[in-house]
């Protein structure tokens, strides 16, 4: 298995000339909703489907709330989860109000076991045919967003 990725051609706006570039990009061949997941779970961990839907639910719950107080949770290996925000920046400490907070999110820290995977998983450009750029269809290639709007293309062909 290989974690796959295309060429895309970027405008780097940053620069006077904005200058046209080409980088590699990663390429989602799929989405793994709720249910893939845990029949994936069933079939590895030999437990009946709807044990491993309870437990999973119990710790989506469980991550809410103490999340909602403000604590990071350690999965173990898996790694940490940690509700965090943004600010915009004042010029004294006044300033710095609630209504200045933007950007809430959760981050999620890898354990040691994925931080392993990820540094030895190999990594394969995918070819798409007839594209000077590797450029994906339509709804392909998302860069982590979820969505998956299109047909993704066969990798094998």
């Amino acid at each position: 298995m290989a974690l796959k990725y295309v060429v895309k051609k970027t405008t780097f706006g940053f620069d006077e000339n904005k200058a046209e570039k080409y980088v590699a990009r990663p390429f989602n061949v799929v989405t793994v909703d709720f249910k893939m997941l845990c029949d994936q779970v069933t079939k590895v961990g030999f437990v009946p489907r709807g044990t491993v839907k309870s437990v999973l639910d119990g710790l989506i719950d469980s991550l809410k709330t103490y999340m909602e107080i403000g604590a990071s949770v350690s999965l173990g290996e898996f790694g940490t989860f940690r509700p965090s925000f943004g600010c915009k920046s004042q010029n004294n400490a006044k300033g710095v109000t609630t209504e200045t907070l933007k950007n809430r999110k959760i981050i999620f820290t890898p354990g040691s076991l994925l931080k392993g995977m990820i540094k030895t998983v190999s990594i394969q450009k995918l070819e798409l045919p007839d594209s000077e750029t590797s450029t994906p269809p339509s709804g392909g290639g998302n860069e982590g967003d979820g969505e998956n709007g299109g047909e993704t293309p066969d990798p094998a062909a």
